[in-house]
């Protein structure tokens, strides 16, 4: 029974920690990251609140330390990928009916635990997991995960606010339902935040959720689920599997209670998606709803008249920063003709300055690539140029797998606008650059435009306000978030709503209110106070 409307008003986004030499943070994470590698793991599904062991006992090791093993999580069986959605189902109806302050509560109060007491562990299992530093780490485990769970509360509250009129005699309001049936949640391994938001996002709405994590992204997914328990949801609303993608998407996406998938991942995935939900829909209680980010193949335009030390840092970081394992990473750039020298030149030495080794050694920029597979996929690109006559590499280009997935970060320099590396997405730490006349900034657009199918994220570097205003109206549509004299990189919840559109996904801007109405259902009430008892108007009637 609701006595009261609870509105939760606007928060501030979590401070980013310094770790600087001699912080408590530090001190707290160093023994996070000591303790968590002093002990093997053995991460079970939780399932309707149990922990449930398959026994398939699959192998993690830091892709930075493959020597070490993190634990073992278990790969869930048909058997118990068909439970979660039992699971799911069985939840639904308490957890729907629950008061909006009491879902509320659960989501502040894991942002809480988030924020205090499991800040290192959770920064600690995304560093040894995933191979962040501890600045990458902070910002995504920590901060960005706080404040998607902090803003989503009061966005959701500022959907429940809105009503619609009422004429006299009559009242309108708008309830806003969950789905009917369970959502699916598949989660990337490069950010813990969004492992968290894309679940807890949809829960919060008052869905049930089945939560397939990336593999290499299950530490701290695990830890993160022990925390919203411990926060207080319910059993069944969130159920976390380690399941076979195609498994899992032949029993979600053939069961008729499927209401939907949040999903981060690959363009080729999401198409498939796709695919399955069409060749399905006639099975389904209600049209599912399809929500996903996917790749990109981000772009730095500089115009002639640039700050070259600006571009020289967006770059630097836009590129290298979680070593380009970023859907945002700048990927390619369009230098001027006439900058384009002292650009390459500073920007190589920025690079060359770059440490490249483990995450425990808190002075290394760069860790590594997160599996064999991916480093693979980035060698072999790094190898073609390094023979293509129409390419070159400025710097960087040494790869190594002895010991962790290590790539330096490198730079290719191309005289080919269509070369593979500035229109296919590498997802590793790998810059194209392209030099065009600086007479020809309006045709370089076009390139940017037309080169790439991907429309995530962009930037112009100018000084230049006619550019940035031509620029900024021209690459509309290459972008579903545009950086002015910026990194493309670093969206921040509350800030910068996320997501990108064309190959890069549905754009439906994780981190803002947009978000959140895919995961809800309006029912308008219309009550009349002072019914008619007589079919006739007054039109009827002759003068």
């Amino acid at each position: 029974m609701n006595l009261g409307y609870f509105y939760y008003p606007l928060p501030v986004n979590e401070p980013v920690k310094t770790y600087a030499p001699g912080s408590p943070e530090k001190k707290l994470l160093k023994k996070a990251i000591a303790g968590f590698k002093s002990v093997e793991h053995d991460i079970p599904a939780i399932i309707e609140g149990k922990e449930i062991r398959s026994g398939n006992k699959i192998k993690m090791c830091p892709p930075h330390e493959i020597s070490h093993t993190l634990g073992y999580f278990h790969r869930a069986n048909r058997k118990q990928v068909e439970y979660s959605v039992e699971a799911a189902l069985k939840a639904k109806t308490s957890w729907e009916k629950m008061n909006w302050e009491n879902r509320a509560a659960i989501f502040l109060k894991a942002a809480d635990l988030l924020a205090g007491k499991y800040r290192a562990n959770m920064n600690a299992a995304t560093m040894l997991g995933q191979s962040k530093n501890v600045n990458q780490a902070e910002i995504d485990s920590a901060c960005e995960l706080i404040d998607f769970l902090r803003f989503n509360v009061h966005y959701l509250s500022e959907i429940y606010r809105q009503q619609p009129v009422s004429s006299t005699g009559m009242h309108n309001r708008l309830e806003y339902r969950s789905l009917e049936g369970f959502v699916l949640a598949i989660t990337p391994f490069n950010f813990t935040a969004i492992g968290g938001n894309l679940p807890t996002s949809a829960a919060m709405c008052g869905n049930v959720v089945v939560w397939k994590p990336a593999d290499k992204q299950i530490f701290s997914a695990w830890i993160f689920m022990k925390i919203l328990q411990e926060a207080g949801l319910p059993d069944g609303v969130i159920n976390l599997v380690y399941a076979d993608g195609p498994e899992l998407g032949d029993i979600c996406f053939g069961h008729s209670d499927f209401a939907g998938v949040h999903f981060t991942g690959s363009t080729a995935v999401f198409n498939t998606i796709w695919k399955h939900v069409g060749e399905n829909i006639g099975k389904y209680r209600s049209y599912p709803r399809i929500v996903g980010e996917t790749g990109g193949k981000d772009f730095v335009l500089v115009h002639p008249e640039a700050e070259v030390d600006v571009v020289v840092t967006a770059l630097a970081r836009g590129a290298f920063e979680y070593q380009g394992q970023k859907c945002s990473a700048a990927s390619r750039a369009y230098l001027p003709s006439n900058l384009a020298s002292q650009i390459k030149e500073k920007l190589v030495s920025v690079i060359k300055s770059m440490k490249v080794g483990t995450v425990e050694d808190f002075t290394n920029f760069i860790n590594a690539v997160i599996d064999e597979r991916s480093f693979d996929k980035i060698k072999g690109y790094i190898d073609r140029a390094s023979k293509d006559p129409q390419a070159k590499i400025l710097v960087g280009g040494l790869a190594d797998k002895t010991k962790g997935y290590f790539i330096h970060p490198t730079i290719i320099e191309t005289t080919d606008p269509n070369y593979v590396t500035l229109k296919e997405e590498i997802f590793g730490p790998v810059l194209t650059i392209y030099i065009y006349d600086e007479n020809k900034f309006e045709e370089t657009m076009d390139l940017v435009d037309n080169t790439s199918n991907y429309a995530l994220t962009g930037s112009i570097i100018s000084t230049n306000r006619k550019a940035i205003e031509l620029a900024t109206e021209r690459l509309r549509h290459t972008a579903g978030n545009f950086y002015i004299n910026d990194k493309p990189t670093g969206a921040v919840v509350g800030q910068q709503p996320f997501g990108g559109a064309r190959g890069s996904g549905t754009n439906d801007k994780a981190g803002s209110i947009i978000n959140l109405y895919r995961w809800l259902s309006a029912r308008t009430i219309k009550e009349t106070f002072d019914p008619p008892t007589g079919h006739g108007y007054p039109f009827l009637e002759e003068a």
